[in-house]
């Protein structure tokens, strides 16, 4: 995926990039220094410390509001890790903030001259759609799609990859091919292959709400239901549409248009077939995190 980028002669006005008075960015309060080229992405503010504990030395905490982040060094790799909270919403604040201090220059408002290419991994967790992925295992995604409509507003376009799987979703299921917002982003290869090479690979929905819009009643009755026996029957080429969750497809075209690489990683904790829940969860969350750490 692409998307046109600003001139990068023209200056970022003030209520375009926004910064507080000491000089960091508005919402994740950083600047370049607070930043690695590693990125890790969790969702859940508490899952940072967590990941932080394991490492050698932290030099620089920043929080504020869902969104926490630690830097510090892991066997001699120095590493980011930062919460987005729920939502692709949260992401596009993410990913610009993060994208900016890494490759705006706060004091003159220009894009640098450099540009800074950042790897991150989204390590979460989700539910599955299939009887033969047990809970406790690990799933990434090769593509993911959404329709939340973010990359619309950028005017992304799609490659020929992603536009390949749109087409097939779009003509295998209606409620997809008539929502303006829906969009399919694609995972960096190279990444993927580090990363996650022995994960269960497959396409990801990423949903914009964790009841109805992944097929939960609670009280109100999600029309989504039978849906995702639909997607699960769905095949494009050797993939299959794997797990739901809220973030992936918006990272992915996010980290695209901007120059970034991206993969997610989820260890699977319910198993929306069998009705399955992981009673291990923290231990399978936690193996998630050493080995993404160990790889990246």
């Amino acid at each position: 995926m692409h998307a046109t980028l600003r001139d990068r002669n023209s200056v970022i006005p003030h209520s375009e990039l926004i910064l507080r008075p000491e000089g960091s960015i508005y919402h994740l309060g950083i600047t370049a220094e607070h930043i690695a080229e590693k990125v890790i992405i969790v969702g859940d503010p508490e899952r940072v410390p967590k990941i932080s504990a394991l490492f050698d030395e932290v030099t620089h905490v920043v929080s504020g509001r869902e969104f926490i982040i630690h830097t510090g060094f892991y066997k001699g790799k120095r590493i980011t890790v930062i919460s987005s909270g729920i939502g692709v919403d949260n992401i596009d604040i993410v990913m610009n903030e993060l994208d900016a201090a890494v490759n705006v220059d706060y004091a003159t408002r220009l894009p640098k001259e450099k540009h800074t290419s950042l790897e991150i991994v989204r390590i979460g967790t989700s539910g599955c759609m299939h009887s033969d992925i047990p809970v406790g295992s690990f799933v990434s995604s090769s593509f993911s799609f959404a329709l939340d409509g973010v990359p619309q507003t950028y005017d992304a376009v799609h490659s020929d990859r992603e536009q390949a799987l749109r087409d097939s979703l779009s003509e295998r299921f209606s409620w997809l091919r008539e929502n303006s917002g829906f969009y399919v982003a694609e995972c960096n290869q190279e990444l993927h292959e580090r990363i996650a090479f022995d994960a269960i690979h497959g396409i990801t929905a990423t949903a914009n709400g964790f009841y109805g819009p992944q097929g939960r009643s609670v009280r109100l009755k999600s029309n989504m239901e039978n849906r995702i026996d639909e997607y699960a029957q769905f095949r494009h080429h050797d993939l299959r549409i794997t797990n739901f969750e809220m973030e992936s497809a918006g990272i992915y075209a996010m980290a695209s248009m901007l120059g970034h690489k991206a993969v997610s990683v989820c260890a699977i904790l319910v198993n929306r077939a069998t009705k399955e829940f992981n009673s291990d969860s923290l231990r399978s969350v936690e193996t998630l995190i050493r080995t993404v750490l160990d790889r990246f």
